[in-house]
């Protein structure tokens, strides 16, 4: 007889304790996790109000906080794309730009997805067409880990988190976990555990609709309107600051009857309970002895003040409490004064499981300090770290899926947010191959596994040291003349750029007496890549993308044998601009000099459509969009004027559903104007756009002299 998921709680939340006390233990190795900065966004989502002193700020905040170390600099917040578990992992470990953020954290929320028969596939509109996307790679590994075994998989998932979550929050740190009735209350077991049930605070009840919830016809249950949310401190310390709510009308018609100039007011007894053994004084006032609330200075001082009135001669005088001086009703755990988002409202983004900010202000407001620091593991709609930013806290948010990491910074710029960071976790891949063949996996064994699915045969050991390398000999000519093709499989846990192209070339013309061509295999790429190719003009090279599917392709079919011949590397996209015009302009009116550059999309090519996740009908339809007006597929665009190699520092970002600049909701604008501080010499302008699946390009132009 199978076990009871209570049978296996106390297995699930040890071997939960097992794997997050290896990650503990691993933040010290040289093979922790790291965090890659994307980009440094500077919000400018109007190019119009772009004059130079604008312009000139956000170039010095994106040197100061590009440049200076953490602890003398101003914090930056955080948008970091990837698994959760591995993003606490580095932000747990720190690096040699961030330090650890152990016990740093104040606030955590977490939305974690809590029904199993959810749809995660994302709808990509285009104009004029529809598509339906399945799921990301990393979201199907997240999904189907998560929900394999059901309820108990769930567990398994959620249970190494939450005790890496108590690793950063700070002493006086606060958790709130976000379900509904699916999970909840297994979930609460798992947090007596990790948290302590001496630590469980609150259980609230947010009714997050009005009316029916799923009552259908013939519905044989009670709607089901409430979500539940788990409130857990780290310990006693916790910061806590009272949040009151509005009266009610009923109790200000049937409390506050009485009224005079000063407003509506209700009369309260001022005896003490408890009298002399409370330490109450006891005097005689307005012709009444008692024991008082309040001392007989204090008492003649209200009374002065027309706050202590006698109703008729010898009763026990009251106090006038008018409402304009009542902070509320102190906040209780039922919640029913929420909305939930409406279509129409103006916070809405188009995000199936957004959450109303008044829910995150409410829950920020009680428990994180002013200037504090807000951790949401799984981001979302962005509504924490947009809440965050309103109310002056720090924030990091991070999320699993590129549509919800699109929408949030998207979101952030529309609110002219501080300059943030968007960063990825660096080691994905490397994770998904442990999970696949074994913790105690090498790189060298998926390059075999890779360069065997390509269909190269290894080189010999003394020849190949790391095992990437592999060979293909052929025939090509007329002649039948033979060629030899050599292969590299590059590593999933770095990127694959220039580097890696000018060994690849540098081995095909001296390994072994030289080979014909090569062709280089990567998982991850440089934003560059495609500029790099174009830069290299080298036929005899060739660059391939990994199926980012394989690992978990390999997993369900139980081995390379039997995925053999079944997978297909395809090429990558690129970014073209057309000339960047760059023309000086009359200095402002301080003097200072000052230019416009004008940068123009030329073309986007998608050259990997066979990695995104679309069936045929869909694929039909992306393909006709691209021949069309490939920069629809343009979801969101931005420039570096001065970039320096390193950082992407973006101080224009244009994307789709912002009509600041124009009025067409499914378009990025092609043209983008920018007034910035006048250089000498030449400007290296970068150019970095995502596309609506994701996809990332990086382009960069290098401008001369400005001319009038």
């Amino acid at each position: 007889m199978p076990k009871s998921l209570l049978d296996q709680l106390p297995d699930i939340v040890a071997q939960g304790r097992k794997e997050a006390e290896k990650i503990l233990e691993s933040l010290e190795g040289r093979h922790r996790v790291g965090l890659q900065t994307r980009e440094l966004v500077l919000p400018a989502r109007d190019s119009s109000a772009q004059d130079w002193v604008t312009q000139q700020r956000r170039q010095a905040q994106a040197r100061e906080v590009g440049a200076a170390l953490p602890d003398t600099a101003p914090w930056t917040n955080r948008l970091i794309y990837g698994d959760n578990l591995l993003a606490m992992a580095a932000l747990l470990a720190g690096d040699e730009d961030t330090p650890s953020l152990r016990g740093r954290v104040d606030l955590i929320y977490i939305d974690p997805p809590f029904d199993s028969k959810a749809d995660y596939r994302t709808k990509v509109t285009l104009p004029g067409v529809e598509l339906e996307q399945k799921p990301t790679v990393i979201e199907q590994f997240a999904y189907s880990d998560t929900w394999a075994d059901g309820t108990a998989s769930y567990l398994a998932m959620i249970t190494p988190r939450l005790i890496l979550m108590r690793e950063l929050l700070a002493d006086t740190g606060s958790i709130y976990v976000h379900l509904d009735w699916h999970v909840g209350h297994y979930v609460k077991l798992v947090m007596d555990e990790v948290f302590g049930k001496d630590q469980f605070i609150n259980e609230i009840i947010w009714k997050r609709q009005t009316a029916k919830g799923d009552v259908t016809q013939g519905a044989t249950h009670m709607g089901r309107i409430h979500d539940t949310l788990f409130l857990y401190g780290k310990t006693v310390a916790r910061h806590w600051s009272p949040v009151f709510t509005p009266y009610t009308q009923d109790y200000i018609d049937d409390f506050y009857r009485h009224k005079d100039s000063g407003g509506l007011y209700q009369l309260s007894d001022i005896t003490a309970p408890g009298g002399a053994s409370k330490g109450n004084p006891y005097y005689e006032f307005m012709g009444v002895t008692r024991y008082w609330r309040f001392s007989e200075a204090r008492m003649h001082a209200l009374y002065a003040e027309g706050r202590i009135v006698q109703t008729s001669p010898g009763t026990v005088p009251r106090q006038k409490r008018y409402l304009h001086d009542m902070p509320g009703v102190p906040l209780q755990d039922l919640w029913s004064d929420i909305l939930p988002v409406q279509a129409q409202a103006k916070e809405a983004v188009d995000y199936g499981t957004q959450k109303p900010e008044s829910l995150l202000d409410r829950i920020v407001r009680a428990s994180c300090p002013e200037n504090g620091m807000v951790l949401d593991l799984n981001g979302g709609s962005g509504t924490t770290a947009a809440v965050a930013e309103k109310l002056g806290r720090r924030w990091i948010t991070t999320d699993i899926g590129k549509p919800a990491c699109m929408i949030m910074r998207k979101r952030l710029i529309d609110l002219d947010a501080k300059p943030f960071l968007y960063q990825a976790v660096g080691d994905y891949h490397v994770e998904a191959a442990k999970a696949t063949m074994g913790r105690d996996f090498r790189i060298g064994d998926l390059a075999q596994i890779v360069l065997s699915l390509y269909g190269a045969l290894p080189l010999a050991p003394e020849d190949n040291p790391a095992r990437n390398l592999g060979q293909i000999a052929g025939f090509s000519g007329s002649a039948g003349r033979g060629s030899k093709t050599l292969v590299l499989a590059d590593s999933p846990n770095k990127m694959t750029g220039t580097a890696t192209l000018k060994k690849a070339v540098a081995l095909r013309d001296t390994l072994l007496g030289g080979w014909d061509r090569v062709v280089v295999l990567g998982w991850n790429f440089e934003p560059s890549i495609g500029e790099t190719l174009t830069a290299m003009n080298d036929s005899r090279l060739e660059v391939l993308v990994i199926p980012p599917d394989l690992l978990d392709r390999l997993k369900k079919k139980g081995g390379v044998d039997k995925l053999r011949g079944q997978v297909r590397f395809s090429s990558l996209q690129y970014l073209t601009l057309d000339p960047v015009d760059r023309r000086r302009l009359p200095p402002d009116a301080d003097g200072a000099p000052q230019e416009k550059l004008t940068v123009s999309l030329k073309n986007y090519v998608l050259l990997s459509p066979e990695a995104i996740n679309l069936d045929e009908a869909n694929r039909v339809k992306l393909q006709a969009v691209m021949n069309k007006d490939p920069l629809a597929l343009i979801e969101y665009w931005a420039v570096d004027p001065d970039h320096d190699g390193k950082l992407f520092r973006s101080v224009w970002q244009d994307y789709r559903g912002n009509t600041a600049n124009d009025g067409d909701e499914w378009m990025v604008m092609s043209v983008a104007d920018l007034v910035v501080p006048a250089v000498p010499g030449t400007r290296r302008v970068c150019v970095r756009a995502v596309d609506v699946f994701g996809f990332e390009s990086e382009v960069v132009a290098t401008v001369a002299e400005a001319r009038a």
